[in-house]
């Protein structure tokens, strides 16, 4: 008992400063931090714990760490060293940015957490658990947790390290599995201590993965990448870094290495040597972890439950489920639109290009399922895209609009890649086909002479896709479209990269302009989640004005989300730059609908020009008719009432009619007048719609017209009186009456008399409705006689002018008569026959003839029998 307490007294007390110079010297790392005094180091926290172990090791006789302390302290102690620092820096002074340092910070915290959680308050006992005895690691069936028979079987499998080809590389992690069984999750005691961030392409992955080698001093760090020339930029990078003495061979069967080395392999040679790997690496970093998510290459990670794992990838939100299956922690997240408003990476561009007719059948081609995602067959995707016309026709856009920019052109396979290629040569610009097959030394000259600038254009299938870095590249073109959003991200950020003279990388979509987010063919703009498409604007990134612009901004836009709700707003917002033959058949009229309600004077042509490929003038009418109905300008009203009459569109003619009924008195008044010359002027609809509108018309301006009837005969008074205040059978007789009386007169103001009439009852509504009808055999003649009874426009400002005496006024009188000719209206001393012939009758008392009087009283008394 008194044992046991030894060692928790011991440590409880504050360590002394020869105690921490002593680690020092064992572990490389200061356990003080700048501005700590060594009682800051508190009984049961990590750094304390990480002490207290190695001064533990000391006393044992150790020279340097063990296996067992690098692996559970040498990385977070060196976290701590290196996020101390006011700018963490590396080797060769480079500064790490906000987002490499919230990686490795995002690691520092997990970290912790883990140590406490593992030992819990007990005493460390070198195997990562307080609980369980330090010998029990040697009953382990192996250094990596992997049996002996695994490896056994894994060499004789395969005894050399060949290099695989693109298409074998992608067979490891391709797999069919059914979706219907539910298997009951393994244990995974490991998950624990195996994190992942996501940063963006071009925004410094290899730069973060170098800062964890700049934090650990004694541990070894494993390096995984998915290709061999990955490999060799890994190590191209670490070198320049200042790391270069630490780079090792691998580290096999037991061996040891306590001063932090550096190995960069492959995930091939990982599977194939799963078992041997040394213990000595205690931090395992995979990069593009999307591609570690093979049954076999993530069953190797799990039974490998030492070392910290530290995953790295650019499109971990795509496929985040998959992901966190075998990298539960989230660390960082730095996604490329952040990368992008930061100025991290380069801006993005997008143009859409149509593909021609024949290629126009791409959704039809059948998807293949893959392990973490799904994308087009690619054989038929090549049987579809690889023709001659088609290959001549995008090279031929390209030299016509891009001329020699850079770029990088994604293919349907190897032999379309070498026939894109050669269409492209053929019109005269620099372009290579590489692949998989391409030899090594040939393919790096390939790339070094892009990077020169003898090469412009590099055609390939996805040997481009991840991993290769180029920061002249600007044009991405998906000549074969993608359905994975996580190839697609993966080729997008090959332009993405900041370069001097490079304004923006520029991506092209072989799609239709309007295609939207639920389309299977994935764009720049369905990855984004943007809502609206202009080509050549910018998509995501800072707008930088100025010179180096490759590609012309169109001035309109498309919607292209897949929500109803936010394309209505798009619709709203950017209305006057809206390419309305781009939006469907609804989305059109909803436009017409509200540019209608909004135009205003100033821009009335501009909304008639986006209306000119309108050919069935449906969205005209629509604009026309939504102006009368709800804007609130009357001029521009009444233009719409006047482009509606030239339609000559019944339907349109007849809701316009209605509206205007709903209008007040003089906005009425002047609409009615439009109506009434349309009708006048122009045959509109059949001929009893015609007479329909004109005495609907008459009824919206009935008070003009009794006006005029009571002006002209007085007796017009009496008999509206009379049909007013009348009801049941006499009402229909005064109405009758009226009707008898608007025989008798010239045709002005018998259209007047019955436009004056109202009827309360269906006989008398009947009397009026057959006279009218009869009276307006010809609406035009009718709908002319009513105009005459509105007001002159102008009047009151020409009599101003005739105060100037006899002569003037006669001259001025004169004027006016020739204006009111001219506007199609008789002046206001003309009179037509009939006009003369009723002012030189004699008039009885109440101003109407006797014989009109007699045979009224006849037609009463007929009525009456």
């Amino acid at each position: 008992m008194a044992e046991e307490t030894k060692p928790a007294a011991k440590a409880a007390k504050a360590p002394t400063s020869a105690d921490i110079e002593r680690a020092y010297e064992f572990a490389r790392e200061p356990f003080l931090l700048e501005g700590e005094k060594p009682k800051d180091l508190a009984a049961g926290t990590p750094r304390r714990r990480a002490l207290d172990a190695a001064l533990a090791e000391i006393d044992e006789g150790r020279e340097t760490p063990s296996m067992e302390w690098r692996r559970d302290f040498s990385l977070m102690v060196g976290l701590e060293r290196v996020l101390s620092e006011d700018e963490p820096h590396l080797a060769d002074g480079a500064e790490l940015s906000a987002h490499q340092v919230d990686a490795l910070s995002g690691t520092l915290a997990a970290l912790i957490a883990d140590v406490q959680e593992r030992l819990n308050g007990n005493a460390w006992t070198g195997n990562g658990n307080g609980n369980a005895p330090a010998a029990a690691k040697d009953e382990a069936p192996s250094e990596n947790g992997a049996g002996a028979d695994t490896a056994e079987e894994a060499i004789e499998e395969e005894e050399e390290e060949e290099e695989a080809t693109e298409e074998e590389e992608a067979e490891d992690w391709v797999e069919e599995e059914d979706e219907d069984v539910v298997e009951e999750a393994p244990e995974d005691p490991g998950a624990n201590r195996r994190f992942w961030f996501e940063h963006a392409t071009g925004s410094g992955k290899t730069v973060a993965a170098v800062g964890f080698i700049e934090a650990s001093r004694t541990g070894g760090i494993l390096i995984l990448t998915h290709r061999r020339n990955l490999v060799d930029q890994f190590i191209g990078e670490i070198s320049d870094r200042g790391y270069k003495d630490r780079l090792s061979p691998a580290l096999l069967d037991g061996k040891d290495n306590p001063y932090g080395p550096v190995t960069v392999e492959t995930y091939q040679w990982f599977v194939r040597n799963a078992g041997r790997i040394s213990d000595a690496y205690s931090i395992v970093i995979c990069d593009e972890a999307h591609t570690a998510l093979g049954e076999k290459t993530s069953g190797c990670i799990r039974a490998w439950d030492g070392p910290v794992f530290i995953g790295m990838t650019a499109t971990g939100a795509l496929i985040a489920r998959h992901v966190t299956d075998l990298f539960p922690t989230q660390t960082s997240r730095f996604d490329l639109a952040q990368a992008a408003r930061r100025g991290v990476i380069a801006p993005l561009r997008c143009v859409r290009i149509p593909p021609g007719p024949g290629v126009r059948t791409i959704a039809k081609v059948p998807l293949r399922k893959g392990e973490v995602d799904q994308d087009f067959d690619q054989e038929e995707l090549a049987k579809l895209l690889d023709q001659a016309p088609f290959n001549v026709a995008i090279a031929d856009l390209y030299r016509s609009r891009f001329r020699r920019v850079p770029g990088v052109v994604y293919t349907a396979g190897v032999k379309h890649a070498k026939n894109v290629a050669k269409a492209f040569q053929d019109v005269g610009i620099n372009a290579r086909a590489v692949s998989g097959e391409t030899p090594k030394r040939e393919l790096a000259e390939i790339l070094a002479g892009f990077e020169r600038g003898d090469v412009d254009v590099l055609c390939n299938a996805m040997l481009l896709a991840e991993g290769w870095n180029s920061p002249r590249a600007t044009i991405c073109m998906h000549l074969a479209p993608t359905a994975s959003r996580r190839v697609y991200q993966q080729r997008v950020g090959r332009v993405t990269r900041r370069n001097p003279g490079k304004e923006a990388g520029l991506v092209i979509d072989l799609v239709h302009p309007a295609t939207t987010h639920d389309e299977t063919i994935v764009t720049l703009h369905s990855l984004l989640d943007r809502d609206v498409y202009r080509g050549g604007a910018i998509v995501v990134g800072p707008v930088r004005r100025g010179r180096g612009r490759r590609v012309r901004v169109e001035k309109r836009v498309v919607p292209v989300s897949d929500v109803s709700d936010k394309r209505l707003r798009v619709l709203e917002r950017e209305l006057w730059r809206i390419a309305v033959e781009n939006l469907n058949h609804s989305e059109q009229h909803v436009w017409a609908a509200l540019a209608g309600a909004r135009v205003n004077p100033s821009g009335w042509r501009r909304a008639k020009a986006m209306l000119q490929n309108d050919q069935t003038k449906e969205l005209r009418r629509r604009f026309l008719l939504t102006c009368v109905q709800r804007n609130r300008n009357q001029q521009l009203r009444l233009k719409a009432l006047v482009e509606i009459a030239a339609l000559r569109d019944a339907e349109a003619f007849d809701d316009a009619i209605d509206t205007i009924g709903t209008w007040p008195r003089d906005d009425r008044r002047a609409g009615t007048k439009v109506m009434l010359d349309a009708l006048a002027e122009r045959r509109i609809g059949r001929r009893d719609q015609a007479q329909a509108w004109v005495w609907r018309l008459a009824e919206y301006t009935r008070d003009l017209h009794e006006e005029y009837a009571v002006q002209r005969w007085p007796e017009t008074k009496r008999l509206l009186g009379l049909l007013v205040n009348s009801s049941g059978r006499a009402h229909g007789r005064n109405a009758r009456r009226l009707v008898h009386a608007a025989r008798n007169q010239d045709r002005r103001l018998a259209a007047a008399l019955l436009a004056a009439g109202v009827a309360h009852t269906p006989e008398g509504e009947e009397v009026l409705r057959g006279a009218r009808m009869r009276a307006a055999r010809k609406p035009s003649a009718v709908a002319r006689e009513l105009l005459r009874n509105f007001p002159k426009s102008g009047g009151k400002r020409r009599r101003r002018k005739r105060k100037g005496g006899a002569k003037n006024g006669g001259a001025a009188a004169k004027k006016n008569g020739a204006a009111a000719e001219a506007n199609g209206e008789p002046p206001d001393d003309h009179t037509d026959e009939h006009d003369v012939e009723e002012l030189e009758a004699d008039d009885g008392e109440n101003g109407s003839p006797p014989k009109a009087e007699e045979e009224l009283e006849a037609a009463e008394a007929a009525d009456e029998s």
